[in-house]
């Protein structure tokens, strides 16, 4: 007996050893102090004024974003304080591209490499060639061209693109067997990158476009929508209407306005998004209501594309130890970052042009119709790259170009 206790004693005594010198590497490699590892992540956003609308459509929250951020930074030094990790979050709200150039370039003279960018697609750009050895996180951003033609090297994508959005939308549609649409296109840029990516999605997925009419009108649609929008919808005989008007100048007023009983869909009516208050399967419920206790309200795509990029950047630094933007980029980029989004599926990061996988949910105002992909809807490495820009559709190998 004495014998097994002399072993069980120096067995110990090993395993103890072997912990400290096993803190000891990962707070040298982490370059930590006594406090453990701080992370600090500025949050860039910068939203240009919309202009005056046509229409009553509900403003997003002007926090939307940073909202998501901020409830990410609690749920990460929840955890966190039992690895020795600290997380920061350092604002920058802007109300011109050039102040949020300007504040972003002082953040990385302090030394910050890591952020989470709500803004145009121009401006992202802007920060990412301004900021080569940071990495970027785009959650404001749904714009196809970052994720086809010369992606930004050091930018990954939280928010889904918007040919995710319409892809999602048009294999529900298959699915239904609703064959012919009609597509009105707003006047506005985002409008007609809306309706490309919806026409992409139609030719990729057996949806035959019956008509397209561009939207022409500027009167106030809150006194004539009943009398205008009946006679606009007036053409071949369609299965559902697809609506680009991102802005909501007129959207709004077509469901129940139509020339026939038709179902309205796009960025009105049934609706494709990255996150919406009726999603609550998987653990989202908790979720939903951690953010509204934090927020005093719903939580929306950008808070929640905000959210998960500061809960990637989380689990990288876990699995690493350390905090290095670069490394953090290379462990994103390959199958070593499962990403848990409350969304059934592991998400993760396509190594071609740093899009997040999501599975997206398809809802009207106050409640949620379907998930997408779609069943039955098969790809040869994952179901959710049936959504957005496969790999052979895009001109993007961030995996094989260094920053």
């Amino acid at each position: 007996m004495r014998q097994f206790a002399i072993y069980g004693l120096a067995y110990l005594l090993a395993i103890t050893s072997s912990a400290l010198l096993a803190t000891h590497s990962v707070a040298a490699e982490a370059g930590a102090d006594k406090d453990g590892l701080r992370v600090r992540i500025g949050y860039l956003g910068y939203t240009p004024a919309l202009g005056p609308l046509l229409s009553n459509v509900i403003p997003e929250p002007e926090d939307a974003g940073l909202r998501g951020a901020e409830l990410a930074i609690n749920d990460s030094n929840s955890t966190g304080r039992f690895l020795k990790q600290r997380y920061e979050l350092q604002v920058v709200n802007a109300a011109s591209p050039e102040q949020l150039l300007s504040a972003a370039q002082k953040l990385h003279a302090e030394g910050l490499r890591l952020f989470v960018v709500n803004a145009p697609a121009a401006s992202l750009r802007q920060l990412s060639t301004s900021l080569p050895d940071s990495l970027l996180f785009n959650a404001g951003s749904s714009d196809d061209g970052l994720r086809r033609d010369n992606c930004p090297v050091n930018v990954l994508h939280s928010l889904p693109s918007r040919a995710m959005l319409a892809d999602a939308l048009v294999q529900f549609l298959a699915v239904r067997q609703w064959r012919r649409g009609l597509l009105i296109v707003g006047q506005q840029p985002e409008d007609q990158a809306y309706a490309d990516a919806l026409r992409r999605a139609a030719k990729r997925f057996g949806l035959k476009i019956v008509a397209e009419k561009p939207w022409s009108f500027d009167n106030d649609q809150r006194r004539s929508a009943q009398a205008d929008m009946p006679l606009f919808t007036q053409t071949a005989e369609y299965d559902v209407v697809l609506v680009a008007d991102e802005r909501g100048d007129f959207g709004e007023y077509l469901p129940y306005n139509t020339w026939y009983p038709r179902p309205v869909a796009g960025t009105q009516g049934l609706t494709p998004t990255g996150w919406h208050k009726t999603v609550e399967t998987y653990g989202a419920a908790q979720l939903q209501k951690r953010f509204e206790a934090y927020a005093k309200r719903w939580m929306n795509d950008r808070d929640f594309a905000a959210w998960i990029a500061v809960r990637s950047i989380a689990s990288a630094v876990t699995r690493l130890k350390q905090a290095d933007a670069m490394a953090i980029r290379e462990l994103a980029l390959s199958a070593g970052l499962p990403i848990d989004g409350f969304k059934g599926r592991k998400l993760s990061y396509r190594d071609w042009d740093g899009q997040l996988r999501q599975p997206i949910p398809l809802v009207q105002p106050k409640s949620l119709i379907s998930t997408s992909p779609q069943e039955g809807f098969l790809h040869p490495f994952s179901e959710l790259d049936s959504l957005g820009l496969d790999a052979p559709e895009s001109r993007c190998r961030l995996a094989e170009v260094a920053p």
